[in-house]
Order: C-alpha cells, then sequence, then structure tokens
C-alpha cells in the first residue's frame, strides 16, 4: 500500500516514522509547504520508502496532485485544512484520516461528505488522535460488548512527568488550540439530555498508578461525535487531566479574558490583543523541550449486559520514548492515525463514507497494533458490584 502523509509537523513526522516500520507499506510520501523540512525529517528518518514532496494544501490544484498518488492519505495538518483535505481526496477517489478538529464544527463539516464520499467509494475517517481518537475508538468496542449502553465517561491527559511551576503543564500540540478547549464549552449529556457546561468546570479527583492526586475537569471537544453515535446515552462527559490547582489557574485567566478571542485593549494608542501577548509569554514556560511527558486515558463504558449492569475500563499510561526522543503525546496519536489508515489500505475497513471512529475502527485489532508499539491499553470487565470496590480502590 502507498500511504501519503499531509504535514511534516511532529505528528506527520512521527506517523511517517510508524509507516516506514511497517511491512505492508510499500511507499510513503511527507509532503509540507515548507520543502527542507519534509526533506530533513525524510534523512532522519533514513528509509528507502520515503520520499519528501512541497505541497501548499491550500491550493486546490497542488493538492490534488499530490493525494492521486496515494492509496490513502493522512491529514496531519492544522484543522483548518480539514475540509479541504477530505473535498480534494474524495474528488480524486483517495480514502483518507485526520487528527479532528471539533472547532469550529470542521468535524461536522468532514462528516457531511458522507455521500458524496460513499458515491466515490472511499472511506473517510476523521479525528483520529488521542481525544477525540483513542477514546472513540475504546468507547465504540465497549459499547459493542453490551446489551444496552447507559454512560460513557472520558478522562484524558498529556502533562510532564516531573511538572514545574506555575502551571505544571507543557504542552505537546498548539497553545491556540489548548486555549480554545479551555474556553469553548463542554458539550455533555446528563440523565438524557444534551446539555453545554462551563470548560474548567467541576473538578475531581483523579488517580492513576504512579500519579495522584491529579485533577480531571470538563474541556469542549473531547466528546466528539460519541453523542450522535449513541443517541440512547444517559450519561456521558469527558474531562482532562491536570496537576491540582491547574484549572483554577486557568480559569483566573479566562476571567481576566486574557484568553479571549477578537478582543483587544488600547495601549498608549495601539490596539493590542492580550490573548496574543499571553500566547507569546506562555510559548517558552510550557515548551516541553526535552522534558519527559506522559498520557494518561481512562475510558469507561457502562450498560447493561445479560441484565447484569457492567462496566468495561479501558486504561492506558503512556511514556516518552527516550531512545528515539518521540514524545508519549506523539506515539499514541501518530500510531492511532498511522494503524486505522493501513486498516483502510488493507481492507480491515471496508465500508465506503464518511464516519467517526467509533463506528467502524475494530478495536481488538486497534488494540493488539498499539501493543506492537509500546502502547498498552488494558481493557477490564466489571460489575456493579466490582465497580463499587474498583472506584474505592483507585482513589485511595
Amino acid at each position: 500500500m502507498k500511504v501519503g502523509v499531509l504535514g511534516a509537523g511532529l505528528m506527520g513526522k512521527e506517523a511517517a516514522r510508524d509507516l516506514v516500520a511497517s511491512e505492508g507499506v510499500t511507499a510513503v510520501g511527507l509532503a509540507d509547504i515548507d520543502l527542507s523540512k519534509a526533506s530533513n525529517i525524510c534523512n532522519q528518518l533514513s528509509s528507502n520508502k520515503l520520499t519528501p514532496y512541497q505541497v501548499n494544501a491550500a491550493d486546490d490544484v497542488e493538492l490534488a496532485n499530490y493525494i492521486r498518488k496515494f492509496d490513502v492519505v493522512i491529514n496531519a495538518l492544522f484543522y483548518s485544512f480539514n475540509e479541504i483535505v477530505a473535498k480534494t481526496a474524495i474528488r480524486v477517489g483517495v480514502h483518507a484520516v485526520d487528527l479532528g478538529g471539533h472547532i469550529g464544527h470542521m468535524t461536522d463539516k468532514v462528516l457531511a461528505l458522507h455521500k458524496q464520499a460513499k458515491e466515490a467509494g472511499v472511506t473517510l475517517i476523521p479525528d483520529l488522535g488521542v481525544a477525540p481518537g483513542m477514546i472513540n475508538i475504546l468507547s465504540g468496542f465497549g459499547a459493542s460488548k453490551l446489551d444496552q449502553l447507559k454512560t460513557i465517561k472520558l478522562y484524558v491527559g498529556g502533562i510532564p512527568v516531573k511538572p514545574e511551576p506555575p502551571l505544571e503543564y507543557n504542552h505537546v500540540f498548539s497553545m491556540e488550540g489548548v486555549f480554545d478547549h479551555y474556553t469553548d464549552p463542554s458539550l455533555i449529556i446528563r440523565n438524557g439530555v444534551k446539555q453545554e457546561v462551563p470548560s474548567l468546570s467541576e473538578v475531581e479527583t483523579i488517580h492513576f498508578d504512579r500519579f495522584g492526586p491529579l485533577e480531571a475537569f470538563h474541556t469542549s471537544g473531547g466528546t466528539s461525535t460519541l453523542s450522535i453515535s449513541f443517541p440512547q446515552l444517559e450519561t456521558l462527559e469527558y474531562k482532562t487531566i491536570r496537576y491540582p490547582g491547574h484549572a483554577e489557574k486557568f480559569q483566573l485567566l479566562v476571567d481576566l479574558n486574557l484568553t479571549k478571542e477578537n478582543y483587544s485593549v488600547d495601549v498608549h494608542g495601539q490596539k493590542i490583543c492580550p490573548r496574543d501577548v499571553l500566547l507569546k509569554v506562555l510559548d517558552p514556560i510550557v515548551d516541553l523541550g526535552d522534558k519527559e511527558d506522559a498520557v494518561l486515558l481512562r475510558v469507561l463504558v457502562a450498560g447493561k449486559k445479560a441484565d447484569v449492569e457492567t462496566t468495561y475500563i479501558y486504561e492506558m499510561t503512556t511514556y516518552k520514548d527516550v531512545d528515539t526522543n518521540v514524545t508519549a503525546m506523539a506515539r499514541a496519536t501518530a500510531n492511532t492515525i498511522s494503524i486505522v489508515a493501513q486498516m483502510i489500505a488493507s481492507q480491515k475497513i471496508g465500508r465506503k463514507g464518511v464516519y467517526p471512529p467509533e463506528q467502524v475502527v475494530p478495536g481488538d485489532i486497534y488494540m493488539k497494533e498499539m501493543a506492537k508499539r509500546g502502547v498498552s491499553i488494558s481493557e477490564q470487565q466489571v460489575t456493579k458490584e466490582q465497580q463499587t470496590v474498583y472506584s474505592h480502590v483507585k482513589e485511595k
């Protein structure tokens, strides 16, 4: 199979790394608007399967000419490109996957292309990162094992192993994206009713092996398409994991309008956007650099199985690969999108159209493939009585 990657950033690089190491992949393209950036990565990965390309994704012709060279394309660009890449892939008859982007309803725009994709005989799957992405696949897998689905609770966080003040956080994606997730409202389902709650709210304590106490709080975008795929849910919520006190500190920044978009103040006769200033101030403070990160994930899928209240619990703790210097977030994210792209190209996923991950990605195969890459996801099945004991132990 031939796989093209769009974007020579961190996730594009690591997706390419996995692809060239995969037996069934015969050729890999790595495209970026900056050819030297793509070329440097190709030189680092040193594989005869890998070829750099210069592509301006905003140019329809350049984008189409690149995509049509491959069986499937991984879109690792900023989420504002997701719609144009999806439309172009459909037009040239090539399968495509992306890392998601619920800000500005971008994923909804991609899902709206279902009819066109089906008619073109191609498969598109958006939202293939960790959250959304991995959590969707695991939610769908757990739901498939239940006779009646009632609850999905999701907890995910990328955190430094050794936190440093003032925020005890280091970013692995764009800080602008972090601001959006912290300020946009969070969609949840409570008592069977879809509703929005403020992000950074309803902070709770959570523990993982080697980590705790930590805190978890609502952030936007995490529930992604799950409320559409499982409209019968009584409870759905997604919370981000951080070190204690993080939400309170960021709430102050939000309350002071320092994260607000399209907002400016007059400073000595000049219009200044506080958000732009804060981003510049925070960037060196929260840069991960060479520090070690970890990704923590817990997915609880609950309902009835053979008339017994049953919960499937999926859990993962992944660390930076110190040998390759690949961050934990890159390992979890890039391997996810690479594995699913290969599933499509090899016909393990054969449905045509646009589908969210929870509807079409086989969870058992996915977990086995992730384990091969050193990312272990555990599964535990517990009854209602066992769940009480489990929760008690976890909160110790």
